[in-house]
């Protein structure tokens, strides 16, 4: 009797798992069978009114019901921000502290030549200038209304901001924080949506911006103008592609051992919660495509958009960060006040995860690699923004070196700014 107790139990779960098995599988068919999308790019309606479903298409059955969360209105308070700083891991012997509160929705940031900290914004059109008077910062909103204006850089006495479609110049800009006026738009030849369409700056040696140019939607095959890495000179608008095959980039620096460009890369969405992994590439040559839409994190064709193509084909990633962990803002520490181990480390301020069912991010990530992007490796170095499984307490976005070697974060969930500092105990 035991043993066809056990048979049956075997056999009912062989059953069950075949059972399992053919939903699945039937689910995954469904979703391969899925007609490819087609977005018609040729007409200026395109441009002012991307797709629908460009945040929210296909999804797959598991992963239904996910959105971005929406942070604070107001950030968080003095007393919030004091308690939340109590909470980051940082390695022994640094610090951190709020330097700024009040900066809703912070992104970019950027020193001017006189020691203003301008800071762009996601959403509320806002630029800020942040001047410390006498061992107190004022946050003064010195730009309303433009158009995501989360990207922006200082050159030559110039605030510069890039606001979706136009590069705007604000010249003398610290010495005119109380009416920056209109500005100078100095290249424009950009499309004009916000969907993927918000930036990020980084300058190189000669002066030139590397710009992130995103596609109107999660995954599809990109309009020509788009899913690139452009290099522009703010003196004369020329512009010349650099990269091809990008997703969604929001942030990136010139390393100064070799002067090449690296970014980090925000891997489309709606696959599964562990796939595919986010991105830190670097553009070794000039016209090097890095896989969108037809291969993820270097090793994954993509299940409707690989088309033939294989992964071999393409440029692969320095490192893969992990999937949905949202690689913004980063920045080669050039600084001399933390351990001299740190000299030219990347530091990747990681936003955190919406697109997945036990988020993961909301960090900032150490990466210990070499000019030539080989043998990379990275671990965590500021961790404590996220509780449990979707618990955030703040978003990192950004990260700018102070002169005296401490890194300024950004974080546009709480509306504030952060100083982490070293000191030898």
């Amino acid at each position: 009797m035991k043993t066809v107790f056990h048979r049956s139990i075997f056999a009912f779960a062989a059953v069950a798992l075949l059972a399992g098995t053919s939903v699945v599988n039937a689910q995954q068919q469904q979703d391969k069978n899925r007609a490819l999308k087609k977005y018609e790019s040729g007409t200026k309606e395109f441009w002012t009114h991307p797709p629908d479903d460009w945040f929210l298409g296909d999804e797959t059955e598991a992963q239904k019901g996910l959105a971005p969360p929406s942070g604070p209105p107001t950030g968080a308070s003095e007393a919030e921000l004091a308690n939340i700083v109590k909470k980051i891991k940082l390695p022994a012997g640094f610090k951190i502290e709020v330097w700024a509160p009040g900066v809703l929705a912070a992104r970019q940031m950027a020193w001017g030549d006189k020691g203003t900290l301008f800071v762009g914004s996601f959403g509320l059109g806002n630029v800020y200038a942040i001047k410390d008077n006498g061992g107190k910062r004022e946050v003064k909103t010195v730009l309303k209304g433009l158009n995501m204006p989360t990207g922006l850089t200082f050159k030559d006495g110039a605030l510069y901001v890039i606001a979706v479609d136009k590069l705007i110049r604000y010249d003398n800009a610290e010495a005119n924080l109380d009416n920056l006026g209109q500005g100078k738009v100095v290249y424009d030849d950009m499309p004009s949506y916000a969907a993927h369409g918000w930036k990020y700056i980084a300058t190189d040696k000669d002066g030139w911006f590397f710009l992130p140019f995103g596609p109107p939607f999660n995954v599809g095959i990109p309009p020509t103008s788009v899913s690139q890495i452009r290099r522009v000179d703010p003196k004369t608008g020329n512009a010349e592609v650099w990269a091809l095959g990008v997703r969604n980039s929001v942030g990136g620096d010139v390393d100064p051992r070799s002067g090449k460009y690296w970014f980090t890369e925000n891997a489309r969405d709606w696959v599964s919660d562990d796939l595919p992994s986010d991105k830190l590439n670097m553009i070794s040559k000039i016209g090097e495509h890095f896989g969108y839409p037809y291969c993820h994190q270097g090793d994954l064709p993509d299940p409707k958009f690989a088309m033939g193509h294989k992964c071999s084909e393409f440029t692969p990633p320095v490192l893969n960060l992990g999937a949905h962990v949202a690689p913004l803002g980063m920045k080669f520490y050039t600084g001399d006040q933390f351990p001299a181990e740190y000299k030219n480390n990347i530091l990747i301020a990681e936003h955190g995860s919406w697109n997945r069912h036990k988020y993961q991010g909301a960090r900032i990530v150490r990466v210990i690699v070499g000019p030539d992007g080989k043998n990379p490796k990275q671990e965590v170095f500021a961790s404590g923004w996220l509780e449990g499984d979707q618990g955030y307490l703040g978003r990192p976005n950004d990260i700018v070196l102070a002169k005296d070697g401490s890194i300024l974060v950004a974080d546009d969930w709480a509306g504030a700014i952060y100083r982490i500092s070293y000191s030898k105990k």
